[in-house]
């Protein structure tokens, strides 16, 4: 997709608060805990090789990624670090996971039979790096019973092309205030460990949610992802241990400025209609950018005040009721503060009855990621 850098739509991303959010938690960690950086779906919006890059000065020993691509991007970008795809990937890319040296998540003992027979006539000479998902609950990926898994683990020792280097789980509620679905899963993960004789490497559990909540699962590596980037994974249920930096702010500017007189319509469909002379600026973003159509009715802010956003969210642009005359140009905060005021992506995602991680990760490459700090 074509960036947009001739016009004043930009995400402004604050690579301090990244480092200071990673660094909080790191300083929260037991000794000897690795804290791997999600960077996956393009560092939630923020940019995946500039987030990668302040994530390890802020203490981060390896990555998660969702997809092998997003794996070899840090690989070309010069990144060294242990990276696991928290996905699954087909067993026929096992000889380019190894050749890499990316760790591969597992969900059965088929998958490690095909890999391994794939490895064989590769003539990649380093094993495949595994970890061994568990499905304890979330019902997405991993070994469903304790006696699939103790089956996998003793094919395992037997298999010198793939090197059993972790083992994990994901907790679906980890954020919530009832507990009781998350000591449920804590159950089941005791039980699948029982099999084991002998521990991976990593060991880990940990999602933002559960490292901010439920430290004492921790094992010895987290996954630090939404809180990395400021947001509470809770949305507003839970209260942060500590306060988290959002690190992205959307900004724009008035490109066009114009008295609407009453009973003028504005945007498709003619939804909304003034019911008196007023001032209208119209903005360079819309729903190509990411900029939800749904967010009609919503706000930014111009000059500290809140404007409504009226009439439909249009592709390219959106227009904006103004309290009065301001000139071309007139800076527009979407996301982020002005003066005493401030709109948070959690607003946005309120407003669209979803959560901030969708409203990040939506915004599109049109609109250019500006690093500060």
């Amino acid at each position: 997709m074509t960036i947009g850098s001739h016009r004043p739509t930009r995400l402004v991303i604050d690579r301090q608060a990244l480092y200071d959010n990673i660094a909080t938690e790191k300083a929260r960690l037991k000794p000897n805990t690795d804290l791997f950086m999600v960077v996956k779906a393009n560092g939630y919006g923020h940019g995946i090789l500039q987030v990668a890059q302040t994530a390890v000065a802020a203490g981060a020993t390896g990555f998660c990624v969702a997809i092998l691509d997003e794996a070899l991007q840090l690989r070309h970008a010069g990144f060294n670090q242990p990276i696991l795809v928290l996905g699954i990937t087909a067993p026929k890319h096992a000889a380019l996971m190894a050749e890499y040296g990316v760790s591969a998540t597992v969900g059965t003992l088929d998958w490690l039979q095909t890999a391994a027979a794939v490895l064989e006539t590769s003539g990649v000479k380093q094993p495949l790096s595994v970890h061994l998902g568990l499905d304890t609950g979330m019902g997405r990926i991993g070994f469903q019973e304790p006696a699939d898994l103790k089956g996998a683990v003793t094919w395992l020792n037997q298999e010198a092309q793939i090197s059993f280097d972790g083992i994990f789980t994901h907790f679906s509620t980890a954020d919530a205030a009832d507990t009781a679905y998350f000591k449920q899963q804590v159950a089941r993960w005791q039980a699948f460990m029982a099999v084991l004789e002998d521990r991976p490497r990593y060991v880990h559990v940990s999602n933002s949610a559960t490292s901010l909540w439920h430290d004492a699962c921790n094992g010895n590596m987290i996954r630090l992802g939404v809180a990395a980037y400021g947001l509470n994974p809770s949305g507003k249920e839970l209260q942060e241990p500590f306060a988290l930096k959002p690190a992205m702010r959307l900004e724009s500017e008035l490109v066009f400025v114009k008295q609407l007189k009453a009973g003028r319509s504005v945007s498709y469909g003619a939804t909304y209609t003034a019911q008196q002379d007023e001032w209208v600026g119209t903005l360079p973003i819309g729903y190509a950018d990411g900029y939800e159509r749904r967010l009609q009715g919503f706000h930014v802010l111009v000059d500290g005040h809140f404007c409504e956003i009226i009439g439909r969210v249009c592709m390219d642009q959106l227009m904006v009721r103004l309290p009065h005359e301001y000139p071309e140009g007139t800076s527009v905060t979407m996301v982020g503060t002005d003066g005493d005021a401030e709109i948070t992506l959690q607003d946005v995602a309120d407003y669209c009855d979803t959560i901030h991680y969708e409203i990040a990760c939506g915004f599109t490459e049109r609109i250019p990621r500006v690093y500060k700090n």
